[in-house]
């Protein structure tokens, strides 16, 4: 696979491995580095036991601490007598470790490294705002995010997983949305090990290892490329082979399992199910229980959802640190969109509002224009949404890039690419919707930076009216016309200087309006001078 020089270097700075095993081991594994950067990966590789079942008979964790501050990370088995645990340091400084084990090989292990300061394009994981309402990384860079969906792209072949991440290094997504088990025809398809030829004929207690170090080496290649990794975790759509229909207890230890793998890269998040409330096999107190224990087995604490079909779940929860929602009508104007953001009191994502393409289904044949404005609308309402196409000859969006990844022949994609500019040069840390309920249509910042999107509607004319009380609200404001589709951004000529026009409402007496140009998909941007 081929990734840029830039990538490569950031992947390889972004990983150190430390060898805790014995003096007969020493030439299996890489002497200990002396340091890591913040935010990065610090791996001890241990060699331990071989026999029995490694999976569910050997106990491995180690403790982390720096400045009084402990964290309890688990380790995982990677086959052939290999053991590994995972740390991303939170905290620059010297962290200490020790091994605990139920195998005397590996148990009382201990070392320590230096967390040094994070190189050029590490900014850390991306968290919540305080806000409550938008993104940040650790470093407290704004996240826009501009995410897209492809399934089943990291299960494909060498060659069309690298040509999957070639397209990703020219488009505008800072997120991908990705399934660890098969949903459509792939290369690698058995997460488990084999016990005969059926469909069924698997052993949920042994994983094999080469199956999810090649999904690992796809979440590293997105970091490489500045892109986090939203790995679906279960999903509705394999009922022949029923790895979404394990018992309980095979679900928790495949949870325990990719989260210790998988954990300490710093561009992962956790959605618990795409189309959760499809998977028949589990009820809601199921649902209620995974999410605890993906809480309990992640020490770096990254972002958690879980997306729907027909029925929301509850995203107030405390789990759920993000509402991922299927919903294509809600971002067809701003105050739908913004009241998932009331009912939540948490970030938005729309990450399926039905994709462009040319599916013959209802869900996979929008227009470039109609994903476009989605976006749009969905940022007027103070939230976020998701892309996919399904463009395929033969209409199956199972060879798409929905599904399998590969090249992206949309529309709407360098549309996407000018919106993420427009976002980037927005109010930190995101756009609010300003006065929703009053009907004004505004996104930005009240009193500093005003966004206002017309749509399909080709109006000639804007009254320049904003919602402000007081003197505060009297300020001056320069303008500028956004064609969104043709990607321009045309000054308006001269300054409007906000006066009092009632109890609740500022505008210009000398420039009441501003003059449109009379076509779909424009937006206008008011800039406090």
């Amino acid at each position: 696979m081929t990734i840029s020089r830039r990538g490569l270097l950031a992947q390889a700075a972004a990983i150190g491995a430390v060898s805790a095993a014995g003096p007969l081991a020493a030439a299996r594994f890489p002497e200990p580095p002396r340091s890591v950067e913040r935010w990065g990966v610090y791996e001890i590789v241990l060699d331990g036991p071989r026999e029995g079942n490694p999976f569910i008979d050997m106990a491995l964790v180690a403790t982390f601490e720096s400045a009084g501050r402990q964290l309890r990370v688990p380790g995982f088995y990677d086959g052939e007598g290999v053991y590994r645990i995972r740390f991303s340091p939170p905290e620059i400084g010297t962290w200490q470790w020790r091994v605990e084990s139920n195998a005397p090989a590996m148990d009382g292990r201990s070392g320590s490294f230096a967390a040094t300061a994070p190189i050029r394009g590490n900014r850390g994981p991306v968290r919540v705002t305080k806000d409550g309402y938008h993104f940040a990384y650790a470093d407290g860079t704004p996240f826009r995010q501009i995410g897209t969906t492809c399934y089943s792209w990291a299960l494909q072949s060498d060659a069309k997983c690298a040509e999957t991440l070639k397209t990703l290094a020219g488009a505008p997504f800072n997120k991908m949305r990705m399934l660890v088990f098969p949903n459509v025809e792939s290369v690698a398809t058995n997460p488990f090990v084999r016990t005969g030829d059926g469909p069924r004929d698997w052993d949920p207690t042994r994983f094999d290892p080469a199956y999810f170090r090649r999904y690992e080496d796809r979440i590293q290649r997105l970091g490489a490329l500045g892109i986090e990794a939203d790995v679906i975790l279960f999903h509705p759509y394999d009922e022949k082979r029923g790895y979404n229909d394990m018992t309980r207890a095979d679900d928790e230890r495949y949870l325990r399992y990719v989260v210790a793998r998988w954990g300490a890269y710093r561009n992962v998040w956790w959605s618990m199910a795409n189309e959760y409330d499809a998977i028949e096999t589990k009820k809601m107190a199921d649902w209620d229980h995974l999410f605890q224990i993906l809480v309990a087995a992640d020490p770096h604490d990254r972002l958690r959802s879980i997306h729907q079909i027909n029925v929301y779940y509850d995203h107030r929860k405390p789990w759920i640190t993000h509402a991922s929602v299927q919903n294509g009508a809600a971002v067809l104007d701003d105050l739908r969109a913004e009241l998932h953001r009331t009912m939540t009191l948490k970030p938005v994502i729309f990450d399926e509002v039905v994709y462009e393409g040319n599916s013959e289904k209802r869900w996979g044949n929008l227009t470039g224009e109609d994903m476009v404005q989605r976006f749009w609308w969905g940022l007027i309402g103070g939230t976020y949404v998701g892309h996919s196409e399904t463009f395929d000859p033969n209409r199956n969006a199972d060879f798409s890039w929905l599904g399998q990844g590969g090249k992206l022949v949309g529309s709407s994609v360098p549309r996407l690419a000018f919106l993420r500019k427009v976002m980037e040069e927005g109010p930190v840390p995101g756009i609010e919707p300003i006065q929703p309920w009053w009907n004004y249509h505004l996104g930005g910042k009240q009193n500093e930076y005003y966004l206002k999107y017309f749509g399909a509607e080709a109006l000639t004319e804007w009254a320049v009216v904003l919602p402000g009380r007081g003197q505060e609200a009297q300020l001056r404001y320069r303008a500028e016309v956004i064609d969104t589709w043709n990607m321009t951004v045309t000054p308006v000529d001269g300054v409007f200087t906000m006066a009092r026009k009632n109890d609740y409402e500022v505008h210009d007496p000398e420039r009441q309006k501003i003059t449109l140009p009379g076509k779909p998909w424009i937006a206008l941007r008011l800039t406090k001078v």
